[in-house]
Order: structure tokens, then C-alpha cells, then sequence
């Protein structure tokens, strides 16, 4: 069986009203919940019939009126007007969270659509990625999806951008980090330009087999993707071993997929500080706001000699930005309250899009949707992965992973700690900490700290002690080496007349109050404390209790503001 299957349309979904009709063999929908046969069904609309059939199933219009939405251009309401209209708030309410998770990172959330569409299960593609994901879709616990936009040439007027002949590689990947009790989500961007290592990973082929195909050290991390038969499923993997995030679920795009849905939901609204005339995207756009869709907004998206120093990351923050006003556009009023155009978006996006087994489903990708719609744009936050400039190249092309922040970074992800809240938890972390450690504190200049590795990371000690002077502002600090042992948890030894030093540092490395261990009194004479990094330790900027602390200078956007390119 091919793994790259299209979705089933014997899967009956519980949430939505299409049964399969006894008499026609088809899937129609039940307009009563009686259990009637005849007359509480309505044939499933087909493709020919398009925006007004799928208006008509909605309920939005009366069946002889079904060219137009509901609202415009609307006569005498009929008999039944008032039942239709004591039913509105339901169907708001459905359309609401439906619009709501098709908003994120411009397809993900177009799962919502099903419900509304069985017909458009069948547009659905999937891909087996093995163990590489989850089998299920949990209401429990953290959600990580990535989102793959690949170069993938095919699809009418695609010729002049991509790879020619690829079969597509990782060009804009997200990994969207939802939490735990569906409140906030992160949407980090990993550069395609990323040297890395990718891991073995396993794949189904075409007549079912598997076939392994070997990692490659230090490469870019768009061949995860397509590279020597690579699936998706290579992509979650690498994403996992840089991040140590597990990725649940993947979703995949093309270039098509801008362009439809960009026109499908009516055009984004983008922002430019300078007009743009770029010859080779042929971007075309005056300063100020522009609505976009089709080719221009592709152009847009794709477009790297624009804005800021011509780079990926640039081109990142650009992406970032429309996905933004995307998400905006998916949930203003007049999207989700027009059947015809939420047609339209449903249908661009079923066939743009292709997820892996676990969610190849209308009900697993229901169950998604339900979760991810209770999530406000005010509380997803965009950030691009922290990297640096390649050192092993005389003029960098490529970046490598910052091995500070992203980690910091990484760990707050880990910890389930949103950016839009990290600065609360923050708060709440000290001041927990101050009840427990009250006094004054030193300043920074002040600490003197000997740092000791008993931990399993090697070079930990000279790594803390970089952070503590060039970055935390502690001068004073020490690489004292190996500590004579391994320790299992980190202790900060202080003599009594150090406390205020002792309060400050442990604010700095997030350290709780059973890691500091009083000794004796000073000498008089200048006198450090010892830190002793233990296997507790993950990394510098990591804090071992708490809230982990959001890195600091790193690029970042919300999802509910809008921006104007640079």
C-alpha cells in the first residue's frame, strides 16, 4: 500500500451531521435529529456545486437563494426565518473555533474545516513517519506540530521559484509548541540554511517496506527533507534531536498553498516601511499597507533580497509577519460568517496540505482542531531559533545553533513556559524565592563565585563562568575545572556574611533554596563561594527550578500585532 494515502471517506465523524444515506449509498446531511430518513437528509454537496451548495448545508441561506451569503442582498425572510435565527449562535459558535484553528501558520488550522466539509476528507494527503510521531491525538500534556513549507516546484506558474526537479526540501519549517492547558502556543522558525546533523530515521516506501536511510553530519536542515528519499518523518527527527522537544505531528505545504489561501480568504493585509521592486521575486508593492493574495503574496513569502541584510532570517521575520496578518484574516467576522468564502478556504486547503497518519483523519484532525481553537492569537508568540554566523566559514552563508540561548530557549519550551508569560512566571519565581531566601542582594560586580563541573556536560564550568561575566554581569567569577566528584544536584556554598551574594547568584541561575548551603563565617579577606554544577545542570541561562528564563535579544512577534517590514 502506498504510504503517501489520501483520506477515507468511510470515517464517520462523530462531531459533525453527515450519515450515510441507505437509500443513495452517499454521505448526506441531516437537517432533524429524529432519525428520519427521507426527509431529514439533504445530498452531500459535490465539487460542481461548490460555494452555494456548500452555503446551502450550512444553513446560512435559504436552498432557492444559495448564490449569496447570508446578510447580503437578502429579500423577505421566509417562514422558517426565526428557527434559522434562534440556531445562529451554535453555528457561530462552531465557526468560530473552525476558523480559529485554521488561522495558525497559514494551513494548520484548516483542519477546523472538516466538520463543517466531509467531502474535502478526500482531498487529504498522508505520510506513515513511523515512530517519529504519535499515534494519537492527546487532550493531555504539551502539542508539538511542525509545519514544513517546502520548495516543491509543482503547481501552475511555479516554475521560477524553488529547486527544479525536487521533490521538495525543508524551506520554512515552524515547530508550534502548543501548551499544556491550550492557553498559548510558540511558533519558532528554524532557518533552512541551518547546519546540523541529521539522524538515521526510517521509511515506508511505495509497496510497504522500510527502508533506512543514513544521517548526515553536518549539513543543511532543509535536506531533511527530500534529500536521498528522506519523508517528513526524517524532518521531525533532526527537529527533535536539536530541540529535545518530541514532535507529535507534522503538517506540509507547497507554494500552492499560499497563493489559494491568500485568495480564499479574500487577500492579507501586509505592511512595508519602503516600497519593494524586487526583479527577481517580482514583488512589486508601494511603502505602507497592501492587501495581497495569489502570486504577490507568494512573491511576498518567498522574496529574500527586500528586506533587511538580504538574509534568511530576514526573510523569516517577513514570513512571520503575514502569517500573522493570516491568522488575523481567518478570524475577522467577515470570513468566518461567510459560508461561501469559508468554502473556499476549506477546499484551498485540503489540497495543499498533507499530515502525517496520526492525523490523517476528519476525527483525529477534529480532535486537533477543537484543541488548538481554544488558543488567542494574543497569546502566540512567533520567534526564530537563536543561531550565529557559521565560524567554520571565512564569509558565512550558513548558521549553526547559538548554544546559549537555544538551549534557554529549548528548556522553556521543555518547561512548558509560554513567551507571553514568561516575565509573570518570572515574577512569581522570585518572589517565591524571596520568601524562602529574604534579604537584601548584592550587585553583580560584587559576586565572587569559583565554579566547579560535577556534572555529566562536558566543559560546563567554562561555559557558566562565560555567561556569568559576559552576559549576567559577574566579573568576579572563576573556572575552578572538575569538581573531585560527581554530584547529582548543584550546591552553592556560602559563609554567612555572603548571603546577599548567595541571593543574587541564586537569582541569576534559577537555583532553589536547597541548593545554597551556609558555612562558616568569612575570614575578612576576599572570599568566594563555590558553585558546583551537578547532573541537574542542563545547560548555561538554564535555571534549575521554576520557570525557565526566556533568553535574552532574541527575535520575536505576536501573532496578534501588526508590523511593517523592513
Amino acid at each position: 500500500m502506498d504510504a503517501h494515502s489520501r483520506g477515507r471517506a468511510d470515517e464517520i465523524d462523530p462531531a459533525d451531521q453527515w450519515v450515510l444515506g441507505p437509500r443513495t449509498g452517499t454521505y448526506e446531511l441531516r437537517r432533524n435529529h429524529s432519525g428520519g430518513e427521507s426527509s431529514g437528509l439533504s445530498r452531500a454537496p459535490h465539487r460542481s456545486g461548490g460555494r452555494s451548495e456548500f452555503a446551502a448545508s450550512l444553513g446560512e441561506v435559504p436552498a432557492q437563494r444559495t448564490s449569496r451569503p447570508a446578510g447580503k442582498g437578502r429579500g423577505q425572510e421566509p417562514p422558517d426565518a426565526r428557527c434559522r435565527t434562534q440556531s445562529k449562535p451554535r453555528r457561530k459558535r462552531a465557526l468560530l473555533w473552525t476558523g480559529g484553528v485554521m488561522a495558525f501558520v497559514i494551513v494548520a488550522g484548516s483542519a477546523g474545516a472538516y466538520t463543517l466539509y466531509r467531502k474535502l476528507n478526500g482531498n487529504l494527503d498522508t505520510v506513515d513517519v513511523g515512530d517519529a510521531g504519535s499515534r494519537h491525538v492527546s487532550a493531555d500534556g504539551p502539542l508539538d506540530i511542525l509545519i514544513i513549507g517546502t520548495d516543491k516546484r509543482t503547481g501552475e506558474d511555479n516554475e521560477g521559484y524553488g529547486d527544479k526537479g525536487s521533490t521538495g526540501h525543508a524551506d520554512t519549517s515552524i515547530l508550534f509548541h502548543v501548551s499544556a492547558d491550550r492557553t498559548s502556543a510558540t511558533a519558532m522558525s528554524i532557518p533552512r540554511d541551518l547546519m546540523t546533523d541529521i539522524p538515521d530515521c526510517t521509511t515506508r516506501q511505495a509497496d510497504g517496506s522500510r527502508k533506512v536511510v543514513p544521517g548526515s553530519q553536518h549539513v543543511r536542515f532543509n535536506v531533511s527533507l527530500g534529500q536521498e528519499g528522506r519523508d517528513p518523518g526524517c524532518t521531525m527527527r533532526t527537529v527533535k534531536k536539536i530541540t529535545g522537544l518530541p514532535v507529535d505531528h507534522f503538517m506540509m505545504v507547497d507554494f500552492n498553498a499560499v497563493k489559494t489561501l491568500s485568495t480564499a480568504v479574500g487577500g492579507v493585509t501586509v505592511c512595508l516601511d519602503k516600497a519593494v521592486r524586487d526583479p527577481d521575486s517580482h514583488l512589486d508593492l508601494p511603502a505602507g499597507e497592501s492587501t495581497i493574495e495569489g502570486e504577490d503574496a507568494l512573491a511576498f513569502v518567498r522574496t529574500r533580497h527586500s528586506f533587511g541584510n538580504q538574509s534568511d532570517l530576514d526573510r523569516i521575520k517577513v514570513q512571520q509577519q503575514f502569517i500573522g496578518s493570516m491568522i488575523r484574516r481567518m478570524k475577522s467576522d467577515d470570513t468566518l460568517t461567510d459560508p461561501g468564502r469559508l468554502y473556499d478556504l476549506a477546499d484551498a486547503a485540503t489540497e495543499a496540505l498533507t499530515v502525517d497518519s496520526g492525523i490523517g483523519s476528519i476525527s483525529k484532525l477534529t480532535s486537533l482542531a477543537r484543541e488548538l481553537g481554544r488558543i488567542d492569537t494574543r497569546n502566540i508568540t512567533f520567534v526564530t531559533m537563536p543561531v550565529k554566523d557559521n565560524p567554520a566559514e571565512p564569509t558565512p552563508v550558513t548558521v549553526v545553533v547559538d548554544p546559549q540561548k537555544s538551549q534557554q530557549l529549548f528548556a522553556m519550551m521543555r518547561a512548558d513556559t509560554s513567551l507571553t508569560e514568561v516575565r509573570k512566571k518570572e515574577q512569581a519565581a522570585k518572589s517565591e524565592q524571596e520568601a524562602v531566601l529574604g534579604g537584601s542582594r548584592a550587585e553583580t560586580a560584587d559576586i565572587r563565585v569559583d565554579v566547579l563541573n560535577g556534572g555529566d556536560i562536558s566543559g560546563a564550568a567554562s561555559s557558566t563562568v562565560t555567561w556569568l561575566r559576559d552576559e549576567q554581569g559577574v566579573p568576579q567569577s572563576v573556572n575552578m575545572a572538575n569538581a573531585p566528584a560527581k554530584i547529582e544536584r548543584t550546591t552553592l556554598a556560602y559563609a554567612s556574611d555572603q548571603g546577599d551574594q548567595a541571593r543574587a547568584l541564586a537569582d541569576i541561575m534559577g537555583l532553589p533554596a536547597t541548593a545554597l548551603k551556609q558555612g562558616a563565617a568569612g575570614t575578612g579577606s576576599p572570599q568566594a563561594m563555590v558553585l558546583t554544577l551537578g547532573a541537574d545542570f542542563e545547560g548555561v541561562g538554564v535555571p534549575l527550578t521554576g520557570p525557565a528564563k526566556a533568553p535574552e535579544d532574541i527575535q520575536r512577534a505576536s501573532a496578534d500585532k501588526a508590523e511593517c517590514a523592513k
